[in-house]
C-alpha cells in the first residue's frame, strides 16, 4: 500500500459574485467556467454592472445550469440606468438579483457641485433600484465603497430588508454590521488575503456565520497567492482557506456554511446543489 497518495480534498462552493460576461473573458469563460467546476466550484452568479454586457451573461447563464445572473447598474454607471431595461431582464428564469447596486464616493469630481450632484445621482439611482427589488421581490447586491452611512440610510429607509441581500465586498465597516438584522449576508472576498487586510481581518469574527458568503470579484481582486493574475472562480478556494484559518473552524465547515447560506438567500441555487 503506498502511504504517500495525496488525499483529494473535497470543495463546494458557490461563487454570489464573478463578473464572467466581460471582455477579460471573452476568449477563455468556457474554459474558466469547467476550470471551476472541474474543482469543486457548484454555482456562479454574474452581477449586472453594465447593460451592455447583460447578453453575455444571459447567454452563459442559457449555456450552463450552475450560472445565474442579475440585473442592475453600478454606481459609477449610474447616468445609464434604465428601469424600463431592468424590465426586459428580470422575468428571465436565470435572473435572481438586483445590481450591483449602491454608492461609491471614491472618485467624486474635485469641484464640489459636481460632487454634490454626483453623489445625488447615485443616491437616486441606488433607492430606484432598491425599490424594483421590492417589487419584483428579488434580493440585492449592494455595492459600498467608502459611502457607509448613506448606504445604510437608504437600506434602512426604503425598506431593503423586505428582500433582503448581500454587501458585495463588504469593506469591514463596523457600522453595516447592524444589517445582519435586516436579511443582509456579507461577501467576502480576496482582499481578506491581501497583507493590508488588517481592518476586514478584525471584524471577521463579527460577521454572523449564518450571514457569511464567498465570492471573488473576478476578474479583479485575486486572492494570495495569484495576485497580480487575473481572479477567476477557482480562486474562492483561497478565501475560504482564510476564512477558515481565521476562524479556527475547518475549511469544510466555511464551505458547507457558506454555500447553504448562498442557498438562503439565493434560492435558484437550491435547485442545482
Amino acid at each position: 500500500m503506498n502511504c504517500c497518495i495525496e488525499k483529494k480534498v473535497f470543495i463546494i462552493i458557490i461563487d454570489t459574485h464573478c463578473h464572467l460576461d466581460t471582455e477579460q473573458y471573452y476568449d477563455d469563460v468556457d474554459e474558466v467556467i469547467l476550470r471551476a467546476l472541474e474543482n469543486g466550484i457548484k454555482g456562479f452568479l454574474i452581477p449586472g454592472a453594465d447593460f451592455a454586457d447583460l447578453p453575455q451573461a444571459i447567454k452563459l447563464a442559457q449555456k450552463y445550469k450552475e450560472v445565474f445572473f442579475s440585473v442592475g447598474i453600478h454606481p459609477y454607471d449610474a447616468s445609464s440606468y434604465d428601469e424600463n431595461v431592468m424590465k426586459e431582464y428580470v422575468n428571465h428564469p436565470k435572473c435572481i438579483a438586483i445590481g450591483e447596486c449602491g454608492l461609491d464616493y471614491f472618485r467624486l469630481p474635485e469641484n464640489e457641485d459636481e460632487k454634490l450632484q454626483e453623489k445625488q445621482l447615485q443616491k437616486e439611482v441606488f433607492i430606484s433600484q432598491v425599490e424594483f427589488a421590492k417589487k419584483v421581490k428579488k434580493p440585492l447586491i449592494v455595492h459600498v465603497r467608502e459611502a457607509s452611512n448613506d448606504s445604510k440610510e437608504i437600506l434602512e429607509k426604503y425598506g431593503a430588508k423586505d428582500v433582503g441581500g448581500v454587501l458585495h465586498c463588504y469593506n469591514a465597516s463596523e457600522h453595516l454590521l447592524s444589517l445582519s438584522e435586516h436579511n443582509f449576508y456579507f461577501g467576502i472576498g480576496g482582499v481578506l488575503t491581501f497583507k493590508n487586510a488588517k481592518k476586514l481581518v478584525e471584524v471577521l469574527p463579527k460577521i454572523p456565520l449564518e450571514k457569511l458568503l464567498i465570492e471573488t470579484d473576478a476578474p479583479y481582486l485575486t486572492p494570495h497567492p495569484n495576485r497580480g493574475k487575473r481572479n477567476e472562480p477557482l480562486y474562492t478556494k483561497f478565501v475560504s482557506q482564510k476564512i477558515s484559518e481565521l476562524l479556527n473552524i475547518s475549511d469544510e465547515e466555511v464551505q458547507n456554511l457558506t454555500t447553504n447560506n448562498a442557498k438562503k438567500l439565493f434560492k435558484e441555487f437550491s435547485s442545482i446543489i
